[in-house]
């Protein structure tokens, strides 16, 4: 009986014990921000504003003040100021533009010694918005002659069946290919399906940096041969930890290494590579011999539509959030692309010349394959100012997807509509299906 008594005194104990530091299943602080126009866009000339809607454990928010500022983004803001919340609620003025663009607001307020932020952003006429870049006369000679150069290196692949990461349905190797003259060579993951049919390539370049690429069967399982590789020398995502720490070093400031000249900047290299990447999976006895697709975020949206432009294999091109757009944005005082030359700094002399035959806005308005292109408002690494101006320089057919809430990231909500998309475009399934 004393055994059971003291049983029932430690269970009665624990009991307590996990009530009283239980995990709480929804937070005790919630709030939203929404603006007077649902969409977040504004015709020029009309004010804009926001309102916070607070609780705290389900009760309106009261008296709590928010300390905010707001101007055009990445700029200097124009207007700090403060609101209270009343009734849960708590409205900011913002202002406006004369001049097509977005307007950001940082926002913050404490509740119980915990500060809560958030960076919003509103756009004016976004599809009005032009690039500061302007075309090199010897643009397309330039992008010409680097692409022959590039294609008289063999690509020698060299394949590695990895099982480690492979499935019963979907095959991953390791690829080395050599890209260009003095040794250049790209290390990528190449998935492909094993149902011995013939399917459409899709090629992935990477975000900025030079972080360890990993494989997918992700797209290989939804019918597509997929290659997504790194963009540097000796990065072989196979390496040890410490290996691929000393190679990774090797890359460290190369978005501005030769930027004094297009025709020893780093992307010049880069640029070819991916072209030939695309060359190479034209020659996998799998593919489908029709249908050729590139997709990447960022660094990688950038590299999506640079490729596009120059290899007329590709049939469709699907960019999330394109870095290196309108590069030359922030030295005419407004918000430009990554990795924001200008910003705050001095580039090289001859940077803004070279700047013209790398930047995104030039390759847009070279596509001719159809396009789905999306990003987010909230973005404060590629900024959407700089992503809309190449944006609207495509003529080609365009689908643009928009989240406004989302930053430098993606919803899985509109990845699995760009993959819908892409379905289509390469025939998986029929126009309209999903």
């Amino acid at each position: 009986m004393r055994l059971l008594s003291i049983m029932l005194l430690f269970a009665g104990t624990s009991t307590a014990v996990m009530a009283q530091f239980s995990k709480p299943r929804r937070a005790y602080v919630e709030y939203v921000v929404t603006a007077d126009r649902s969409d977040r866009t504004y015709p020029m000339g009309r004010e804009a504003r926001l309102t916070v809607e607070a609780y705290k454990g389900g009760i309106p928010l009261d008296g709590v003040r928010v300390i905010y500022s707001a101007g055009d983004e990445m700029m200097t803001p124009s207007r700090e100021d403060t609101a209270v919340f009343h009734a849960g609620r708590a409205v900011l003025p913002l202002g406006t533009r004369q001049e097509p663009g977005f307007l950001a607001c940082k926002l913050r307020f404490t509740v119980y010694d915990k500060t809560y932020k958030d960076l919003v952003k509103v756009a004016f006429a976004p599809d009005s918005i032009r690039p500061y870049t302007v075309m090199p006369r010897d643009f397309d000679r330039f992008w010409a002659k680097t692409l022959r150069t590039a294609a008289r290196t063999d690509l020698e692949p060299e394949v590695t069946p990895l099982p480690k990461y492979s499935t019963d349905s979907v095959e991953v190797s390791l690829v080395r290919i050599n890209v260009g003259p003095g040794g250049r060579h790209v290390y990528g993951y190449l998935s492909r399906p094993r149902d011995g049919r013939p399917h459409p390539v899709l090629f992935s370049p990477p975000g900025a940096g030079a972080s360890k690429i990993t494989p997918t069967t992700y797209y290989s399982e939804r019918g597509f041969i997929y290659f997504n590789i790194n963009i540097h020398n000796d990065c072989n995502p196979e390496l040890d930890d410490t290996s691929y720490a000393t190679a990774k070093a090797a890359t460290e400031g190369y978005n501005r290494r030769g930027i004094s000249s297009p025709e020893t900047f780093y992307y010049r290299d880069v640029y070819a590579a991916c072209s030939r990447c695309v060359d190479f999976l034209c020659t996998l006895p799998e593919w489908d011999g029709r249908n050729v697709g590139v997709t990447g975020g960022s660094q990688g949206g950038a590299l999506s539509i640079v490729t596009a432009a120059l290899n007329p294999r590709v049939t469709f091109c699907s960019p999330f959030y394109p870095a290196l757009c309108d590069l030359t944005g922030f030295r005419e005082g407004r918000a430009g692309g990554w990795p924001k030359y200008y910003n705050g700094r001095e580039e090289d002399a001859g940077a803004a010349e070279t700047m013209a035959y790398y930047d995104v806005v030039n390759f847009a308005r070279r596509l001719t394959c159809p396009v789905f292109y999306s990003f987010g408002y909230n973005d404060d690494t590629c900024s959407p100012t700089s992503t809309y101006a190449a944006y609207n320089e495509i003529t080609s057919p365009k689908t643009l997807s928009v989240t406004p809430t989302s930053g430098h990231w993606r919803f899985p909500e509109t990845n699995d509509e760009s993959v819908a998309w892409m379905q289509r475009m390469a025939g998986i399934i029929p126009s309209g299906g999903l």
